[in-house]
């Protein structure tokens, strides 16, 4: 009997039978509290009326209209919607499937245009599972480890971590400025480097915010050498920060930015988006894909910015995380081993550490097991798994974030006393 890889890891049991905005329903008809939106995906939460809706209609009108073949009206229509959300100047846009497509799009299309090998990316960022988009990734080895060799040009160079460092954000920020300096001078020449790779806010990384002088200091560099500014929106754009972009937050400038995830509330989707004539210097042939920009998802897409819009879902993002970041760090005050509550709108982090100040990926498993028992469910990341994430649908309600901190409040308590 054919079954499931057995290296796939599950964060919970659940074997889920419906969803209904925060909320997802087992078998058995158990309500769990869902504050990991498929990892950020269901930005309107499980099974949007409008989103439903606008899919069910395309369903019965055209599911596959492949986009280099013929074009369809859902893709023109959605193209033409996000010059409301895209930042000013990228107005060309190519969609593709996943988050690592996207990244890939995004790697062919600097070195394409500057005609120069290497990308800088930042320690802690994570951008993929793909080879050339794993090559990117260090966030954690069992993202690439064993299937080297990776894709080559790419170096590496501190992300400003004040927490990591034990550093204030300005030392942390002043020490990442001076060592991308380094690497420039060192192992990557201007001359040499296509672009600077980097998330607003760290996301497998442990929920670390960048700040507006380090990304103003890469702006600064990248205008300096000719080098181009990707930003890496894929958890932090469609509102998930409490603005509708992670750059939002810092007046941070792009060349090229990459989203996926919450663009359709659950259907595949992703883009990338640059200037005119940037994206006029990628080579003839080198875009496409089969089930890119598929009909269905575009509509759900179109759904999902209309949900945004009227229910007003980044405000809530920005005001329901207020509520939250407040309820994890009066449930932090109570114990040592959460060290640190971090992250911007509806993507907040818990740092566990032990004594002696070590990451403590154990008790964040453990505590992140513990509240799924209790109808909570959450997922790790970090580097050493230390950080429990909280990214709950943008449609979360003040009395959801009370439940979920009541419950993850009972689960620390259980696991640490």
């Amino acid at each position: 009997m054919a079954e499931l890889s057995q290296i796939l890891k599950q964060a919970t049991g659940v074997v889920v039978e419906r969803g209904e905005g925060v909320h997802l329903f087992d078998e058995d008809g158990r309500r769990f509290l869902d504050f990991t939106a498929g990892i950020g995906v269901t930005s309107t939460g499980h099974c949007h009326p409008r989103v439903v809706a606008a899919a069910q209609e395309q369903v019965a009108k055209v599911i596959h209209a492949q986009y280099t073949t013929v074009m369809h009206r859902p893709l023109l229509t959605l193209t033409e919607r996000l010059s409301e959300v895209l930042p000013s100047g990228l107005e060309r846009v190519f969609f593709s499937n996943s988050g690592s497509e996207a990244i890939e799009a995004a790697l062919r299309l600097t070195r394409q245009a500057t005609g120069r090998p290497n990308i800088i990316v930042f320690h802690g960022g994570f951008h993929g599972r793909t080879v050339a988009a794993a090559s990117l990734t260090t966030s954690g080895t069992k993202f690439r480890a064993g299937f080297s060799p990776l894709m080559s040009g790419v170096h590496v160079s501190p992300f400003p971590d004040p927490t990591h460092f034990g550093w204030t954000q300005d030392e942390a920020t002043d020490f990442a400025l001076k060592q991308l300096d380094y690497t420039l001078q060192t192992m990557s020449s201007p001359q040499d480097t296509a672009a600077f790779l980097v998330e607003p806010v760290l996301g497998e990384g442990g929920y670390v915010p960048a700040n507006e002088r380090f990304l103003a200091g890469l702006r600064e560099r990248a205008d300096k050498h000719g080098i181009l500014l990707v930003l890496d929106e894929v958890q932090t754009g469609w509102g998930r920060t409490g603005k509708f972009w992670g750059l939002d937050h810092f007046n941070a400038k792009p060349d090229v930015l990459v989203t996926a995830k919450g663009i359709a509330s659950g259907f595949p989707l992703s883009a990338i988006a640059a200037s005119p004539e940037l994206m006029a210097k990628a080579w003839p042939g080198s875009q496409g894909g089969t089930y890119g920009a598929n009909a269905v998802a575009c509509a759900a897409a179109l759904a999902t910015l209309d949900v945004i819009e009227e229910e007003k879902l980044v405000q809530n993002a920005a005001d329901r995380g207020d509520e939250l970041r407040s309820a994890l760090s009066a449930v932090a005050a109570k114990h040592d081993q959460i060290t640190d509550v971090r992250g911007l709108g509806l993507m907040l982090g818990n740092e566990f550490r032990d004594a002696d100040g070590n990451p403590d990926g154990a008790t964040a498993a453990a505590a992140q097991q513990e509240a799924a028992k209790r109808g909570l469910l959450l997922l790790t990341c970090g580097a050493w798994g230390q950080v429990v994430r909280f990214i709950p649908a943008l449609v979360v309600e003040t009395a959801n974030v009370d439940e979920a901190a009541g419950l993850w409040g009972e689960a620390v308590d259980a696991v640490v006393g």
